[in-house]
């Protein structure tokens, strides 16, 4: 790609004249600009914001959308007239993103709906189901730092967009060759107008009415809801508001961190609004210490993931993960169900490949069945899908150790709201029955033994990055028995959708994912896998120890030797 003749040719434009001005000269920041166009993959687009091909700006916006909108009407006027539902995060330019979204799908008479103000990923999809839209965009770049924004698609069905229906907008998207030329409405402000919807506060409503119906601990948070001390915190983004509201309606006492209430494109308060974070997480432990709260929950700026922390037998604070927060709620989920005698003999439980093993004995002791798909959430909405058409199964829970969760079909993604909404009525439930979330947790792992797991990211950097770090993966799929003195029984390649077991080779329900996982003697495995989102290189441990020492032991031992291979 020529970068000085696109670089040249942006200049022509008032708008992004007026940035790009600002790095003549500086060749390496030129060529990274417009030495690439930014990928639209399987989840979307996510980016550095900024002037540029390789960057996310209005223009990059306007053509994703012009290619989402020639797919659209391939589908006929009645999918034009379902129309798109647009939602937006409170990152720098999220507003002006989904203005210029909208503002293209008018141009091309497709219809929309969109929110009055900031709204949450899963508000997005439940609005998708509930207006039967033929799609859905969310501005967003989830919990990655404020320099980023992203455009996600979601299909009729509320997950993210299919492989074939994102390799046909792919291709509309890269016909596109001069970014200036995709005509759209005038679109500056949110309001009602031809072609146009906006949802506000009584969808907002109806969304937290259809959640609180998952609730399952009605008669503990009746009696101790409004003594509960519970401290939360939406670090500037989207979850306030329903977060608040779905507790409130429930009944269940919660304190709010002030500081990070108010929505900041700069994220201020913190370094990365990511909940999984303990920095993070910091404003809310210091307020539970100040008041005697015993749980901190956090939620990051598209209100997709939970981050938790809570006080053990010490009095201290302790970050859970996100494999930890998965386990106790799948517990806590089956084991209210089936108290209340509404466990289902066909339930399931969905988990991603890369999250803990330690989930599968707890549905058997439940027998429920529990089913891995690759990472990706879509993936467990296409479950939740198969269900529903086949009736074969009940979905009762799904999750990632990426802190996202899920219960109930009224959306296709993660939900921090629901999830949040479980985490409190459960720390109520476990109040009524005089014990807390760490006792739980521990008795857990007495129970079914104590599995650490432990996710190590590898960055790159420049435009090659994704590319450098998809064949690290490549070279790792030469024959590796042993790891350090862990034994490797089996081999899943995800690109070829084989198991391997010595020379002996199964199919896989998945193929076309570049991800190697090893499942290791005496339980747990390693993934290596890179990130379908940013260029990081992600490489997931799993351990199961008689102990918490033992387990520690071995996670290390795991980890230093697999980096020797890597290396």
């Amino acid at each position: 790609m020529d970068y000085i003749r696109n670089y040249q040719l942006w200049l022509k434009d008032d708008l992004a004249r007026q940035e790009l001005n600002l790095i003549e000269g500086d060749e390496k920041e030129i060529e990274y600009r417009f030495g690439a166009e930014l990928k639209f993959g399987t989840a979307g687009m996510r980016g550095l914001i900024g002037m540029g091909t390789n960057m996310i700006n209005v223009y990059t916006v306007k053509r994703a959308t012009k290619g989402l909108a020639e797919y659209i009407k391939t589908l006929g006027e009645k999918a034009m007239k379902s129309g798109v539902v647009i939602s937006y995060d409170t990152r720098r330019n999220s507003s002006v993103f989904a203005m210029a979204t909208a503002g293209v799908l008018m141009k091309n008479g497709i219809n929309v709906r969109i929110f009055a103000s900031p709204s949450p990923v899963p508000m997005l999809s439940y609005a998708v189901r509930s207006f039967k839209a033929v799609a859905g965009v969310m501005i967003t770049a989830s919990h990655n730092p404020k320099e980023y924004n992203g455009y996600k698609v979601y299909g009729e069905d509320g997950a993210q967009m299919s492989p074939e229906a994102t390799a046909v907008v792919v291709d509309y998207i890269e016909k596109i060759t001069d970014y200036f030329s995709v005509k759209a409405c005038e679109f500056n402000e949110i309001k009602p107008q031809k072609g146009v919807k906006v949802l506000g506060e009584k969808f907002v409503n109806k969304y937290v009415k259809t959640l609180t119906k998952l609730s399952l601990s009605k008669k503990a948070v009746k009696l101790l809801g409004k003594d509960l001390k519970i401290v939360y915190t939406p670090l500037h983004g989207t979850g306030y508001t329903p977060v608040m509201k779905v507790l409130k309606k429930l009944g269940i006492n919660v304190s709010v961190v002030e500081e990070q209430v108010k929505p900041d494109p700069n994220f201020s308060t913190v370094e990365v609004p990511n909940p999984e974070n303990k920095e993070a997480m910091t404003l809310g432990v210091n307020l539970a210490n100040k008041i005697g709260a015993d749980v901190v929950f956090g939620t990051d700026p598209d209100s997709d993931r939970l981050g938790v922390a809570i006080r053990d037998d010490s009095g201290n604070f302790i970050n859970l993960s996100g494999n930890q927060v998965g386990v106790l709620l799948t517990d806590y989920v089956l084991r209210r169900l089936k108290e209340d005698e509404k466990l289902p003999t066909n339930g399931a439980v969905i988990k991603s490949f890369v999250s803990t093993g330690m989930v599968k004995p707890v549905c058997e002791d439940y027998g429920v069945s529990l089913m891995e798909v690759p990472v990706g959430f879509k993936f467990i909405g296409e479950k939740i899908k198969n269900f529903e058409e086949s009736k074969s199964n009940v979905f009762l829970f799904g999750f990632e150790e990426s802190c996202g969760y899920l219960r109930g079909t009224h959306a296709r993604d993660k939900d921090a709201v629901v999830a949040s909404m479980l985490f409190a009525e459960m720390t109520c439930y476990y109040e009524y029955n005089k014990t807390s979330v760490y006792k739980v947790l521990n008795s857990l792992y007495n129970k079914y033994g104590y599995v650490i797991d432990k996710t190590v990211s590898i960055a790159y950097k420049g435009l090659t990055a994704m590319d450098e770090m998809n064949a690290v993966v490549d070279k790792m799929r030469s024959s590796i028995v042993k790891v350090d003195g862990f034994d490797i029984v089996a081999v899943r390649d995800y690109l070829s959708g084989e198991r391997k077991v010595g020379d002996i080779a199964e199919k896989l329900e998945y193929s076309g994912i570049n991800c190697l996982y090893y499942e290791l003697a005496g339980g747990g495995f390693i993934c290596l896998r890179p990130s379908g989102t940013e260029p990081k290189l992600k490489i997931y441990y799993s351990v199961l120890g008689s102990g918490e020492k033992d387990a520690t032991e071995k996670i290390e031992q795991l980890t230093k030797g697999f980096e020797k291979l890597l290396k």
